[in-house]
């Protein structure tokens, strides 16, 4: 009896030295700190951060950055810095039309990447090679060995069952249905992979990086070959019971309307995604609105948003649609901020005007007033970033840590017994969460993006 209490005592204090840790790393992610400012912070004694930092500077996590500027009497502080390439992590953005892989920093910084077109329609064999070759330049172009890579993550432009990891029934990859796309890699690459919509990891990347970094409450809205959105509520994905949630595109904004990919009559994709620009621009032209382009493709139309009367009408028409949608994600959710990204949000004022107008009008006011609809502020960065940030949620939990210890650790001092904990793994999609630790003043937005 006295034995198992022992046992369950040696577990608890294991359970409670690793929380401490995540904290601590979660601080100096954010900052540069001494150990004074850790020990206040964090409510624990000077003598128990002393522990875990000399573990952290063991493993070659943890890094002492010179004494802290200033000008009072006496000895000033040793501020400690979080060694960023003491792990690397590789980030993949695969869309219907490009391939993207960066090794990044535990900071999320890009060391070396790359792109290219890639149409998603040639299936997943000619994919994974595609992103092995990839993944092979961008670490030789960085100098990163692929022992030094601690995990990698994927953003795909599909529904992911997040229990299986397998993409279902994506509209803009077939033949993908079923695919265990992590599994794949994993056999390819040889570590662990983690996978997650498009949409699911620009919510994380405007949460983490953005503008409205911080925000707990956050919709990201992708609007490109297809449409999605990630829901980000209390500051966590919202994946619904199976992974699905976010599927905005799919949603009937006119139960009258044409018919779009999905099957469903009147579908937001229907009236806003990419492939209905042109069509819509050549009609308004038929019906009169003057041009001065030479051409309409998709390209003119988001080059010219805000200077030609075609391209202005087609986007004022498409943010009038979105409008109706983000007004029903508004008066769902309550949220503070609603962002839009993806490659037509390129066209810029136009369209996020006429997105605020169209929601205003169909957004009760408490769910309205202290609601923000932006653009994105990350560009073609969002799919690598939010990668950077899913992959720092699961290296940066219990289970995750010992992987962070053992890439780190590329050389174990000889005679000195390793303090990680446990050995464990990243295999369980339960790690795709945002990093615990990391503080952040929440962000008071005012209504549809006025100034803050």
């Amino acid at each position: 009896m006295n034995q198992t209490l022992h046992s369950h005592d040696t577990l608890d204090l294991a359970a409670i030295r690793c929380r401490h840790t995540l904290l601590l790393l979660g601080l100096l992610w954010e900052d540069d700190r001494a150990r004074v400012d850790i020990a206040r912070d964090l409510g624990l004694s000077r003598s128990a951060i002393s522990n875990i930092v000399a573990e952290l500077m063991e493993v070659g996590l943890v890094q002492e950055a010179g004494a802290r500027s200033g000008t009072g009497v006496g000895r000033r502080a040793t501020l400690l810095h979080l060694n960023a390439r003491a792990a690397a992590m590789l980030a993949i953005d695969l869309g219907a039309s490009h391939a993207r892989v960066d090794v990044l920093d535990l900071r999320c910084r890009t060391l070396a990447t790359t792109t290219v077109p890639h149409d998603i329609q040639a299936g997943p064999q000619a994919t994974y090679a595609l992103l092995c070759e990839l993944a092979r330049q961008v670490l030789h172009d960085a100098g990163v060995p692929i022992a030094h890579v601690a995990i990698a993550g994927v953003g795909v432009p599909g529904p992911v069952d997040h229990e299986s990891g397998r993409v279902v029934q994506p509209p803009n990859m077939p033949g993908w249905d079923g695919e265990n796309v992590g599994a794949h890699l994993r056999d390819l690459l040889g570590v662990d992979v983690l996978v997650e919509n498009d949409a699911n990891l620009g919510a994380l990347a405007e949460a983490r990086f953005g503008t409205h970094r911080g925000v707990s409450d956050l919709i990201y809205v992708k609007l490109a070959t297809g449409i999605g959105a990630g829901v980000l509520l209390g500051g966590r994905l919202h994946r619904g019971a199976r992974g699905g949630a976010g599927e905005i595109g799919h949603i009937s904004i006119n139960e009258h309307g044409p018919v779009g990919r999905s099957g469903n009559p009147g579908s937001l994709e229907s009236y806003a995604a990419a492939q209905v620009l042109v069509p819509l621009a050549t009609r308004l032209h038929a019906e009169g609105t003057p041009t001065t382009m030479h051409a309409l493709t998709v390209e003119d139309l988001i080059r010219h948003a805000n200077t030609d009367p075609l391209a202005r009408a087609v986007w004022e028409t498409v943010g009038h649609h979105l409008g109706v949608a983000v007004s029903t994600t508004l008066n769902l959710f309550n949220p503070h901020a609603v962002v839009i990204g993806g490659r037509l949000a390129q066209a810029g004022d136009v369209l996020i005007g006429a997105i605020r107008a169209s929601a205003d009008r169909r957004t009760m006011r408490i769910n309205a007033d202290r609601a923000r609809i932006d653009l994105g502020t990350l560009g073609g960065h969002a799919g690598v970033l939010g990668a950077g940030a899913m992959m720092l949620g699961a290296l940066l939990t219990p289970r995750g840590l010992p992987q962070l210890y053992r890439v780190s650790r590329l050389v174990d001092p000889p005679g000195v017994e390793s303090r990680a904990p446990p050995p464990g793994g990243l295999s369980s999609p339960s790690l795709n969460k945002p990093a615990p630790g990391v503080t952040q003043t929440p962000h008071h937005p005012v209504p549809f993006g006025g100034p803050p």
